[in-house]
């Protein structure tokens, strides 16, 4: 079995042979090294044998002084294969390249389509897509997964509750649910406008009812601001109260940094290998060489190939081998309370309104101990302290 595997690579020619004194050049065939096989009488003087394609040119030299004459019937094996399809080249190279149009064709992105959102949202969308790499063109297997689709369009779009994100075919199907931002209803109840916490007020806008206190007022929670009843006392009208009164808050925060810490950080050093998967067997085919990275995070994407709309049992792994660093980070005393300092601000600002604003920060405890420093810090905000409270018959 192995020769023959090695013949047909190697490549054989089936010859005859005519004239009567063809087993006198068989014999002179066998002296001379060349080997000869399958030998079969076809005549009174025919033979017919397989006969090596290397050993051809030598054969031809042997039987040239011969009165025998050589008739080469049909090559076979690997060499006349290859020399048939170069024939036939043009076809080849068209189903070829057919397929390969076919196959790009078919791992690619041809349609984004976004429902349950408003013009305006989606435009927002398929902007963010873009610089996210997915667009129409783009090659399925060099674009996010996904699930990871789906985590940064919600990360990056505030007016939306949920996306979904589907890939049928060349097809990316996007089901969002947006956020219901309320409109302020308009308040057809009469109403009071009171605090909603201790201020000092600093400024003041009433656009309906009747002012109870002026700027610089210290005010309680819960203290009357603009009184919903307007009119002499005997007879009143109650209307619904409107008004935006900006006070001055205070808030405490406490914020404890360690003056050593540890952590991984990336170096900026990637290195990308890319492979085709068949089950468990995954072939490199870009990427080649060695990673000489000391400590590495390796992340892994896999996309299956598809052909039309049959997914194949072949896969694309994209693996991202980034160099990380384990840095110790250390702070003195005046560094610490700076950056406890800008942690407090930004976790405040986090839970404050959209409309308020820090005017100023005093630290009222500094400690160190045990590694740590412990700082408390008083902020001064400027924020709306209106609040409707509705206006029971009988006030």
């Amino acid at each position: 079995m192995k020769n023959q595997w090695f013949t047909f690579l190697r490549g054989k020619v089936f010859v005859k042979m005519e004239g009567r004194l063809v087993e006198r050049v068989i014999n002179q065939l066998l002296r001379a090294g060349i080997t000869i096989w399958n030998v079969k009488r076809a005549g009174t003087e025919t033979i017919t044998f397989y006969l090596s394609l290397e050993d051809v040119h030598n054969f031809r030299r042997a039987v040239r002084a011969s009165e025998c004459k050589v008739t080469f019937l049909r090559g076979q094996g690997v060499p006349f294969l290859f020399k048939r399809s170069l024939k036939n080249s043009g076809f080849m190279i068209g189903g070829l390249a057919f397929f390969v149009i076919v196959f790009l064709l078919s791992n690619m992105v041809w349609g984004i389509e976004i429902k349950g959102a408003s013009p305006q949202t989606e435009h927002s969308i398929r902007k963010e897509l873009e610089e996210m790499g997915v667009s129409k063109g783009k090659m399925q297997f060099r674009i996010p997964d996904v699930e990871n689709i789906q985590r940064e369009l919600s990360y990056r779009m505030n007016n939306i509750t949920w996306v979904g994100v589907e890939l049928q075919g060349t097809t990316f199907h996007f089901q969002v649910v947006e956020k219901n931002a309320p409109m302020p209803p308009e308040s057809t109840g009469l109403q009071h406008i009171v605090a909603k916490k201790k201020a000092i007020i600093t400024d003041m806008f009433v656009e309906e009812g009747d002012p109870q206190v002026n700027v610089n007022d210290y005010v309680n929670k819960g203290q009357l601001l603009v009184s919903g009843l307007i009119g002499n006392e005997k007879e009143p009208k109650g209307v619904s109260a409107k008004a935006k009164i900006l006070g001055e808050t205070w808030y405490k925060t406490s914020v404890e940094l360690p003056l050593k810490s540890r952590f991984i950080v990336f170096s900026g050093n990637e290195k990308r290998k890319h492979y085709l998967g068949f089950g468990s067997l995954n072939i490199q085919v870009w990427g080649f060489g060695k990673t000489e990275f000391k400590d590495v995070v390796v992340e892994e994407t896999k996309k299956p190939l598809r052909f039309l709309k049959w997914e194949l049992p072949v896969y694309y792994i994209d693996r991202s081998i980034k160099e990380k660093e384990d840095v110790e980070r250390t702070y003195t005393k005046s560094e610490a309370i700076t950056a406890a300092k800008k942690l407090a601000k930004s976790n405040l600002e986090s839970s404050l309104p959209q409309d308020a604003e820090i005017r100023g920060e005093k630290i009222l405890q500094e400690k160190v101990e045990n590694g740590k420093v412990r700082v408390t810090i008083h902020f001064k905000v400027i924020e709306n302290i209106a609040e409707g409270q509705p206006l029971i018959q009988g006030d």
